[in-house]
Order: C-alpha cells, then sequence, then structure tokens
C-alpha cells in the first residue's frame, strides 16, 4: 500500500508537470481542470490503511492516510509552473538585448561646442542612451526640452538645488549631441549663426550647474533668471 501511494503521488505531480508545460505553450489557463478528478481520488481511497513506514504523511486519528490535499497539489502545481519559467530567466542574458559594456559615448564632430580651457563641457552625463531621431528629430527635441528648462522654474529653490542640477545634466546633455547633429546638417550660411547659439548657452547653462552643485540659491536663480531664460526662448524661437 506504501508503494501505491507514493507511486500516486508521483503520478499527480508528472501530471502536473506535464499539464502546466501545456498550459504555458497553449496560453490557456487549464491547469487547475484537473481538480475534480483529485476529489474523486480522495474519497476513493481515503480508507486505506498505513502498512508500511512514509515520510512527511499526515494520519488520522483512526490509522488513516489522507491522501495529497489541495494545498500539497497546488504547491507541486506552483513548482511545475514557475520551474521552467526560472529557467528562462536565467537565460536571458542569451537573448542578445543585454549589453555587458558602459553605453559608448557619442562623438561630436564640431569640437567648438567644448568649453575651450577644458575641452569638454562640466554638465555632460557619461551613460545616458540617446536614441538617434535624425537631424529634424534633433530639431524637435531641442525646442522641446528648451521648453522643459523653462518650466524648470518652480524648481528652483534654495532646498531644490540637487534636483535643479540633476535636471540641468540630464536635458542639457541631450541638448549638446543635438546641436552637434544639426550644426553638422546645416548649410553653410547657418553652421556659425548655431554654434554661435550653441556655445553662449552652454556657457551660461555651465555656470548655472556650478552655481546649483555648490548650493549657492542666490547665483543660480541669478544665472537662471537674467541669462538662461532669455537663452532659451532663443532656442525656441530658432527651432519653431
Amino acid at each position: 500500500m506504501t508503494d501505491s501511494f507514493s507511486c500516486l503521488i508521483l503520478t499527480l505531480s508528472l501530471n502536473f508537470s506535464v499539464m502546466a508545460h501545456l498550459t504555458i505553450l497553449n496560453n490557456v489557463p487549464e491547469t487547475f481542470q484537473v481538480m475534480p478528478k483529485l476529489t474523486h481520488l480522495r474519497n476513493t481511497r481515503k480508507r486505506a490503511q498505513i502498512i508500511g513506514s512514509l515520510g512527511n504523511r499526515s494520519e488520522d486519528i483512526q490509522g488513516h492516510v489522507s491522501l495529497p490535499t489541495r494545498r500539497l497539489v497546488l504547491g507541486l502545481a506552483s513548482v511545475a509552473l514557475f520551474g521552467g519559467s526560472f529557467h528562462g530567466v536565467s537565460l536571458a542574458e542569451d537573448n542578445g538585448l543585454w549589453l555587458d559594456y558602459p553605453l559608448p559615448v557619442p562623438s561630436v564632430e564640431n569640437k567648438v561646442l567644448a568649453n575651450q580651457t577644458t575641452g569638454t563641457r562640466s554638465f555632460l552625463k557619461v551613460g545616458l542612451f540617446m536614441p538617434d531621431i535624425g537631424v529634424k528629430g534633433s530639431m524637435y527635441r531641442l525646442k522641446k526640452y528648451a521648453f522643459d528648462l523653462l518650466a524648470m522654474e518652480d524648481l528652483v529653490g534654495p532646498d531644490t538645488l540637487n534636483y535643479v542640477r540633476k535636471y540641468l545634466r540630464l536635458k542639457c546633455t541631450c541638448m549638446y549631441y543635438d546641436f552637434d547633429k544639426v550644426i553638422s546638417a546645416a548649410s553653410v550660411s547657418d553652421k556659425q549663426p548655431l554654434i554661435d547659439l550653441a556655445t553662449r548657452f552652454f556657457d551660461i547653462i555651465e555656470k548655472l550647474e556650478d552655481a546649483a552643485k555648490r548650493k549657492n540659491f542666490a547665483q543660480t536663480e541669478s544665472y537662471y533668471y537674467q541669462e538662461t531664460k532669455p537663452l532659451l526662448y532663443e532656442v525656441m524661437d530658432r527651432f519653431a
């Protein structure tokens, strides 16, 4: 009888494992359609007496063994369901969509946009993904991000300068590479005016970002309202 009960448990486990995998393949919630059969099995086998020793069994007062409960059956089903799922997750790194190296830094053709003293810009953020949306997309994004920086006015405060700096770095890093792309595609007559606008804008952004980094609210407020806002309106008008 002990061997029969062990075989029953093994059979139930195999059945649920097979049905669980079929359910995953067919995307149909059929896993629990076998529950009525379990009730039938419980009724027919509930009077079986214990002859040998069986580990992890539940026994009633009359010496009868209780067949698999609903909780046990659901537990076996969950193992069958999630066992294959976890195996799929462990292989996710092989699907070609993961990078095991830092995001590449975009190249800049117009070196004149950098600070002539440092050779870069202090606000540039490394590891920021920027999708290639073409020249027209970059022009639209320059206008959109200039508007976003104008809306940053409500964020400028004595206790929020850390957020101001993070927001500046996020937006202006994209604007830096967008300006480079737009200038490279511009006509000869438009290149120099765009370069002048971009360098003036990035010069004041560096001052604004440095003031926010030093937690100097008075200087941050002065740079933002007196110098940055007029340039933001100029950028929006240029790419309107």
